[in-house]
């Protein structure tokens, strides 16, 4: 059988990546999603085990001593982190893996599995991405300004990626990321056992 890849998607908060994230995953079913494990609180309609893993701060530390994070980062005063036995284990049955992360996040997922696909979504603009993150009713305006500067900040990384891909609108987006996916699995190193089986046949 062959082994799945791990895809990436980040960006600023307000992007769209949760939205883009599940449309995918109901596009295509042989992508899995990767749960996180956070220290924040639940937001309305969120499940444990399905949204997050909602841990406290003392397992979260646990999990931490234990090295079962392929990753872990603060992103505003909350910890965040993948769990590396799920992403793992389900790449070596052969499933594709779609982990939706922070730009921090995902820099340090490069480092452990160089072999990722790293695919940065941006806005179409600043002023778009502004008036996305008021449309949520999630964050205070401090908040609302807080995470705006710190958007400015992991554009400027967009260099550390493999693709860019710009949410003008969810289908677009998709339509890219799945392109990118098919792209992917034809690259050369992707192919080397079969490649090796022709060889010896």
């Amino acid at each position: 059988m062959d082994k799945g890849m791990l895809i990436v998607i980040a960006g600023p908060s307000g992007v769209g990546k949760g939205t883009v994230k599940n449309e995918l995953l109901q596009r295509n079913e042989n992508l899995v999603e990767s749960i996180s494990a956070t220290t924040r609180k639940p937001r309305a309609g969120e499940v444990e085990g399905i949204s997050y893993y909602f841990k406290s701060e003392g397992e979260f530390d646990d999990l931490i001593i234990d090295n079962m994070f392929l990753e872990y980062c603060g992103v505003f005063e909350r910890r965040y982190g993948t769990m590396r036995e799920f992403v793992e284990e389900n790449i070596d049955l052969g499933h594709d893996v779609l982990l939706e992360i922070d730009v921090q996040g995902a820099l340090k997922v490069r480092g452990s599995k160089p072999n990722a696909i790293m695919i940065m979504l941006l806005p179409p603009s600043l002023p778009d991405l502004i008036e996305r993150l008021q449309k949520r009713n999630t964050e205070t305006e401090v908040e609302i300004n807080r995470r705006f500067s710190k958007a400015k900040m992991e554009i400027s990384q967009t260099n550390c990626f493999d693709y860019v891909v710009v949410n003008d609108t969810i289908e677009n987006a998709c339509k890219k990321i799945e392109l990118i996916i098919k792209a992917e699995k034809l690259r050369s190193e992707r192919s080397s056992d079969f490649v090796t089986k022709i060889i010896e046949n």
